[in-house]
């Protein structure tokens, strides 16, 4: 691809984040970095956003979730929790991408998350009333959480529970309650977006490798596609680093070699 048609498709991706003509970008870089505003664009939208294996409500997901984990990038935070309003993800939706990621990054990454959600809300009006209250699965919270995890994870969540019970049974028993008793059970989110954004948070990361690729799994017992799968690896680079999507990808690899293998 040459850079002129890359800086194209890059000026129409970010237009559609943004919903501007005039990226911001440009003018906050103009009398410091212009060419790494010009590289922003032409790269991260003209390369990457512009591959048609995620859309980009998807793409917003896996960005908000990444920044979000890793914490300290308000700025950028705001940037793509408005984007994604702007592609059409729903207010209650980034809500609730906020509290799932209190199980992968941490109640302080969930809850800086929601304030610059809230912030961004308050400027663009979005009413309180818009992000309705979710609600769990009726049912004892420990065989709902159990049930969800088999569905999802299959057996190779069940061998992360049971390697705990040897020095943290209550750790795994949380795992179940609330991880998937509570979290994954609630409205707001489905199955596929919710291994998404995990997938996202945890490649983000880049400290979880083997829970990293349970999710992997989980993301394609689910629906989700292999395509999608490396996809988000792809997007990654942008956002947490070239050394952090490598280690996804082969982590993927490791994944899909298993499936084909039989030994999932």
């Amino acid at each position: 691809m040459n850079p002129t048609s890359a800086l194209t498709r890059g000026l129409r991706q970010i237009g559609m984040v943004e919903a501007t003509e005039q990226p911001s970008i440009i003018g906050a870089l103009r009398d410091i970095a212009p060419d790494l505003a010009t590289m922003t664009i032409a790269f991260v939208y003209g390369d990457i956003y512009s591959r048609p294996a995620l859309d980009l409500r998807q793409r917003q997901f896996v960005t908000v979730a990444a920044l979000a984990a890793m914490g300290g990038l308000e700025p950028q935070l705001r940037f793509h929790v408005a984007g994604a309003l702007n592609v059409g993800c729903t207010p209650a939706e980034i809500v609730e991408l906020m509290t799932h990621l209190v199980v992968y990054a941490g109640f302080p990454a969930a809850v800086n998350g929601i304030l610059v959600t809230k912030d961004v809300f308050g400027e663009r009006g979005v009413a309180p009333g818009a992000v309705a209250t979710q609600t769990q699965t009726p049912g004892n919270r420990y065989d709902r959480g159990l049930a969800c995890l088999r569905a999802i994870d299959g057996a190779v969540g069940e061998r992360v529970i049971e390697s705990l019970n040897g020095i943290a049974p209550d750790l795994g028993r949380f795992v179940i309650e609330f991880a998937f008793g509570e979290i994954y059970t609630r409205a707001g989110l489905d199955l596929v977006s919710r291994e998404l954004v995990t997938v996202a948070a945890l490649a983000a990361l880049g400290t979880a490798t083997p829970q990293l690729k349970v999710h992997m799994h989980g993301f394609l017992n689910v629906g989700g596609t292999t395509e999608q799968l490396v996809e988000t690896v792809i997007q990654i680079a942008a956002y947490a680093g070239f050394p952090r999507a490598i280690n996804a990808a082969l982590a993927a690899k490791d994944v899909t070699n298993e499936r084909m293998s039989g030994g999932h």
